[in-house]
């Protein structure tokens, strides 16, 4: 499905521009992920403390490739965690390319998206090796799929088995890709990455530059949720979660219902077919648009309105629609 047809959007307010001062936790219009936006109006989920009686949000954290363990507090977006790390540790913020949830491992299944549960340990992947590949686009599709870090990488999330990049062993998932024939795509969002991709004609060859991340650790097994060998306590039970927003300040809820995982779950698989990016703070929002929507077409006006830098095509709104009310049934 060719990118950017269907109606013509209006600029994204919700999303933030991690790669141009966005992606998803940095977002478009607010390079510092910090845009207003109010808190929960329907106050803490049962079971968390009055903000007044909750004690400061602790987490700890290493460096994947191996460093003691450190603590950040007081953040509100991805952006802003990766410049708590850079102080825990006496780095640069951009060294950061991702984190991953309580595995040291490039396991894009455990990636920090826009949740944290209170009890997980954060592992920070910094950069490594930088290398230059040129690939012959002898297929339709590379066989990629983008994500970003929040505050302005795209790096590979997958792999397609068989596909031209497949082919490829100098690049891997975990990649961060930093130019296309030395066109900087620092600041780039990763759908515009993808679609830069996309575009590029069959047959042709072209220059990816890359930097892989830093890797060392490769015996120690992944830790558990909840696994903070006496870290501070935290208030709530471990299935709360900290949900970092493009716009406005972070939440404390309860970890996602049945529904909306498997809504989630289903809106990302879109966007990688329509797209070839995955996305799940993204994907969360257009479930949230999604579940207050009243029919297609209010999906639609609410995907224009809040998220026009995207340019659905009319066939995915129709399939996101079909995909939370069978996610809502039960069914998938």
């Amino acid at each position: 499905m060719p990118l950017g047809l269907g109606r013509r959007k209006k600029p994204p307010p919700l999303v933030e521009n991690e790669e141009s001062g966005g992606g998803r936790s940095g977002t478009p219009g607010d390079p510092q992920g910090a845009a207003g936006g109010g808190g929960d109006p329907a106050g803490p989920p049962p079971g968390l403390p009055p903000p007044a009686l909750r004690p400061p949000l602790v987490f700890h954290t290493q460096l994947a490739h191996g460093s003691p363990t450190g603590r950040v507090e007081g953040f509100s977006n991805v952006r802003q965690l990766y410049g708590k790390i850079g102080q825990a540790f006496g780095i640069p913020a951009s060294e950061v390319m991702f984190c991953t949830l309580n595995t040291h491992r490039v396991d894009m299944e455990r990636l920090l998206g826009g949740q944290i549960g209170l009890e997980d340990f954060i592992f920070a992947h910094t950069r490594g090796q930088r290398k230059e590949v040129r690939l012959l686009k002898s297929e339709e599709a590379l066989g990629l799929t983008i994500t970003d870090n929040g505050a302005g990488y795209a790096f590979i999330k997958r792999i397609r088995e068989g596909s031209v990049v497949a082919r490829t062993p100098q690049i891997a998932v975990g990649d961060m890709i930093e130019a296309i024939d030395g066109r900087s795509l620092v600041g780039a969002r990763h759908f515009e990455v993808a679609r830069m991709l996309k575009e590029l004609p069959r047959g042709s060859s072209f220059a990816l530059s890359l930097t892989e991340p830093r890797r060392a650790f490769d015996g120690i097994a992944p830790r558990d949720g909840g696994g903070r060998g006496g870290g501070p306590p935290q208030m709530g039970s471990g299935r709360g979660t900290l949900r970092l927003r493009s716009r406005g300040p972070p939440t404390l809820e309860e970890q996602p219902s049945a529904f909306e995982e498997r809504a989630v779950a289903k809106v990302d698989d879109l966007l990688e077919n329509y797209m070839g990016i995955r996305d799940s703070e993204l994907a969360a929002t257009m479930v949230d648009l999604g579940r207050d929507a009243g029919d297609p077409d209010a999906l639609a006006q609410a995907l224009d309105s809040q998220l026009g830098d995207f340019a659905f095509p009319d066939e995915f709104v129709f399939d996101v629609w079909g995909a939370i009310g069978d996610a809502r049934a039960g069914r998938g």
